[in-house]
C-alpha cells in the first residue's frame, strides 16, 4: 500500500474506478457491478474511487453495497465534490452526460463551502459509510475561482475535523492540477488521461512539481478511454473517435509489445505506475473478468527492451520508465 502525501491514507497500486458501474455509456446490472467490486477485492485491490457524477449516484450506491462485505479498515474510498445532485422530473435518460440511467436527478455545479459539505454528506448516505478517506474537487476547470477560494478551504476544514483523511482535485488536465500542487496543501491529485503512452503532458510540470512537494498522484485514463486497451478503427480516445494518426501509433505500439511477449494493456499500465510521484493507477471495469484481466496486466513485468524499442522508433519521447 502506498501513502498519499503525508496524510496517512494508503492506497493499492492498482485502483478500481467506479464510473463504469455507474452505467458509463451502457447498462451494467447490479449483479455485474457487485461481482466486479468483489473480484477487485479478491485480486488485492484496496482503493476504490467513485463520484456523485457517475450515474447520478448509482456508482456510489453500488460500490457501498458491495464493500459492506469487507472490513472498513482494510479499504480506501474516494469520492468527489463540485457536482451537487438535485431531484429532477425524469424525462428520458442521462446519456447526454455519458450515463445510461434515468434522468431523475440533475447536476448543479457547486464548489461553495456549503455545497461541498452537502455533497459529501449525500455521498456518505449513498455509500452507507460514516466517512470517506479521500475527497477530490471534481473537474473545476470552469470554476477555478470558487474552487480555490471556497471549495478547497472547505476540504481543508473537513480534513482538520477528521471527516476525511486526504484531500485533492481530480481533472482531465494537468495545468490547473499543477496550480493545486504548488499553491495549496493538497495531499493528492487525480490526473486522467494526461500521463499515458499517448499523452505525457503531465510530465512537463505536474509530475515534477508533485514529486518536489511530496504530493501523490493518482493516474486515471491509462488507456485514454479505450484506444490503448484495444486499438481498432472504432476505438475511442478521450471519449471521442480516435484520430487516425493516434490509432496508427497505438497499433505500432501493440505490435512491438506483442513481439516482446506482453500486451499493450500491460505496457500502458506499467508506464503510468513507473513514475515515482504516482501512488496508484485507476482502472474502470464493468465485469469480474475485466477486473481480473486488469490485475493480470498490472502484475506483468514489462521488459526494458520494450521501452528501449519504443524510444528508438520515436514512439516514446520520455526517458520514463528508465
Amino acid at each position: 500500500m502506498n501513502p498519499l502525501g503525508g496524510s496517512g491514507v494508503r492506497v493499492s497500486g492498482l485502483a478500481f474506478g467506479g464510473a463504469v458501474i455507474g452505467n458509463l455509456y451502457t447498462e451494467v446490472s447490479d449483479e455485474q457491478a457487485h461481482e466486479a467490486v468483489t473480484a477487485a477485492w479478491q485480486r488485492g485491490i484496496r482503493y476504490f474511487d467513485t463520484a456523485p457524477h457517475y450515474g447520478l449516484g448509482l456508482s456510489e450506491r453500488r460500490l457501498g453495497e458491495a464493500l459492506r462485505a469487507f472490513p472498513r479498515s482494510k479499504f480506501t474510498v474516494s469520492t468527489k465534490v463540485g457536482r451537487r445532485l438535485e431531484p429532477a422530473e425524469a424525462s428520458g435518460d442521462d446519456l447526454a452526460n455519458g450515463f445510461a440511467v434515468p434522468a431523475t436527478r440533475r447536476r448543479v455545479w457547486d464548489f461553495s463551502a456549503d455545497g461541498v459539505r452537502r455533497t459529501l454528506e449525500a455521498s456518505l448516505e449513498r455509500l452507507g459509510l460514516d466517512r470517506v478517506d479521500v475527497v477530490y474537487l471534481h473537474d473545476p476547470d470552469d470554476h477555478a475561482e470558487q474552487a480555490f477560494h471556497e471549495g478547497y478551504p472547505a476540504l481543508e476544514k473537513l480534513r482538520s475535523e477528521g471527516m476525511v483523511g486526504a484531500i485533492g482535485a481530480g481533472m482531465n488536465q494537468a495545468g490547473m492540477l499543477t496550480r493545486f500542487v504548488r499553491d495549496t496543501d493538497v495531499d493528492v491529485v487525480l490526473c486522467a488521461g494526461r500521463y499515458t503512452l499517448l499523452d505525457q503532458s503531465a510530465l512537463t510540470e505536474l509530475l515534477p512539481a508533485a514529486a518536489e512537494r511530496g504530493v501523490s498522484v493518482v493516474i486515471g485514463g491509462a488507456f485514454n478511454s479505450g484506444l490503448l486497451a484495444d486499438p481498432k478503427p472504432d476505438a475511442t480516445y478521450n471519449y471521442a473517435q480516435a484520430p487516425g494518426e493516434l490509432l496508427d501509433k497505438a497499433l505500432r505500439m501493440k505490435e512491438i509489445a506483442e513481439r516482446h511477449g506482453i500486451t499493450l494493456r500491460a505496457a500502458a499500465l506499467a508506464f503510468c505506475a513507473a513514475h515515482p510521484a504516482v501512488a496508484s493507477v485507476l482502472v474502470g471495469a464493468r465485469s469480474a473478468d475485466e477486473v481480473r484481466d486488469c490485475a493480470d496486466q498490472f502484475a506483468t513485468q514489462v521488459p526494458n527492451a520494450f521501452w528501449q524499442e519504443l524510444r528508438s522508433t520515436g514512439l516514446l519521447a520520455t526517458e520514463e520508465p528508465s
